[in-house]
């Protein structure tokens, strides 16, 4: 699992007193950074790997501005040229909001989807989602 701990800005919280819902795919995108490393090991767009092809959140609690919150993301399943993640955003250790994403490996110059290499394969494999009876819910 990749962690990623964030600090909700007041400029996030909606007037009803929450953090906004647009905010939720921002969040998930900041903790995907270690994978993005992964693939384009310069973050340089010139080489970018990384394009999103789908994204969803489901919305389980509402999270306050104050209060840290924990993104963690798991790798749900790898294919050939795509990978596909599990995400969740936990606050006061309580389950605030979940979702997928798949991403598939592109050479931007090419215009063309690639192979997912053997090693960043192997790096993705120790990052892989069990299901809801395996993993940790209490950290």
């Amino acid at each position: 699992m990749y962690i990623k701990i964030i600090e909700p800005r007041v400029s996030e919280t909606d007037g009803v007193g929450h953090i906004n819902n647009t905010t939720i795919p921002i969040w998930f995108e900041a903790a995907r950074h270690e994978i993005f490393k992964l693939f384009t090991p310069d973050l340089s767009f010139r080489n970018w790997r990384m394009i999103i092809l789908h994204m969803d959140v489901d919305f389980v609690k509402q999270i306050y501005f104050g209060r840290n919150v924990e993104v963690r993301i798991w790798v749900k399943a790898i294919g050939t040229t795509s990978l596909e993640l599990y995400e969740e955003i936990h606050q006061d250790h309580q389950l605030c909001a979940k979702g997928n994403a798949v991403y598939v490996n592109f050479d931007v110059e090419t215009g063309k989807k690639e192979r997912i290499s053997d090693h960043i394969r192997e790096d993705l494999e120790n990052h892989l989602w069990m299901g809801e009876k395996k993993k940790d819910d209490a950290l």
